[in-house]
């Protein structure tokens, strides 16, 4: 009896071994194939995202990339030890472009949404914003919250293709909805009173409210949406998942974070040198 326990359990120990032996070759062989092996072999970061976007991705007076999420793409290439490489792309085109390899890493504000989650991966928020509305002045006091929009008399505007078209078509659903190709054509439409009020995500808002609502625009500020924002990456990838849990974590409680927080979201003086 003892020798045959014994016989099997050299059997099933054996047996593990090359199990062990066969997932550990397939972790090798997928860990040379992740992205980030990819970036480092070409000794660069290629990052999707849609200048326009203030104030994550924008063009400055002198026609360079500049933004939150440009100084955090800065960043994480540092940390790679490569060269940042902006890709400026169409937002409709932006996952398929992903997908197809045309940039590594999308950085551009995007909401995590489960429709999103299907044909992308996504790191942990880096940000949480919502849906907030900036509203032409003569409203004020009669319109105070998003319900109070959902009429065909009002005229509401966003950019196409967006959350804030989404959540306007969701929560307003009544109201006479008007898209546009970008987020300042959709506001200035409010703004020139062709349309009642703008539905976007509150750092665009809080920006464009500073910098052109003064006298003009009424901000409802506080968010009837929850939206986090984060950075989307091909599917079946834990490797480089892994990399950008761990830098965003590293960033958040290093200093670094904050140091591009404030001086992106929290201020407005980088508008004058921004188109």
């Amino acid at each position: 009896m003892k020798k045959r326990f014994s016989k099997w359990t050299a059997v099933f120990a054996a047996a593990m071994l090359c199990f062990s032996a066969a997932v550990f070759a397939a972790d090798i062989e997928l860990a040379k194939k992740s992205t980030l092996e990819q970036i480092l072999k070409k000794g660069e970061l290629r990052v999707g995202f849609e200048a326009g976007y203030m104030p994550f991705e924008m063009t400055d007076k002198k026609g360079e990339f500049v933004g939150f999420d440009i100084d955090v793409a800065k960043e994480m290439a540092k940390a790679m030890g490569v060269k940042f490489v902006p890709v400026n792309t169409a937002w409709d085109g932006i996952i398929p472009s992903l997908i197809t390899g045309k940039f590594d890493i999308i950085m551009s504000g995007m909401t995590v949404t489960q429709e999103r989650n299907l044909k992308v991966n996504f790191a942990e928020p880096y940000i949480i914003v919502g849906q907030t509305i900036l509203l032409h002045k003569k409203h004020e006091g009669v319109v105070k919250s998003y319900k109070d929009l959902n009429d065909p008399k009002y005229v509401v505007t966003s950019k196409l293709g967006t959350t804030g078209e989404q959540a306007t078509k969701r929560n307003i659903p009544k109201c006479t909805y008007k898209s546009f190709e970008t987020e300042t054509e959709a506001a200035l439409e409010v703004v020139n009173g062709k349309a009642d009020a703008y539905v976007y995500d509150k750092p665009n808002c809080v920006v464009f409210m500073a910098e052109q609502g003064t006298d003009k625009l009424i901000f409802l500020e506080e968010p009837f949406t929850y939206e986090p924002l984060a950075w989307a990456i091909n599917k079946g990838d834990p490797d480089f998942l892994n990399w950008l849990n761990n830098f965003l974590s590293q960033i958040k409680n290093d200093g670094r974070y904050d140091v591009i927080y404030n001086k992106w979201i929290k201020s407005t003086d980088w508008y004058k040198n921004v188109k």
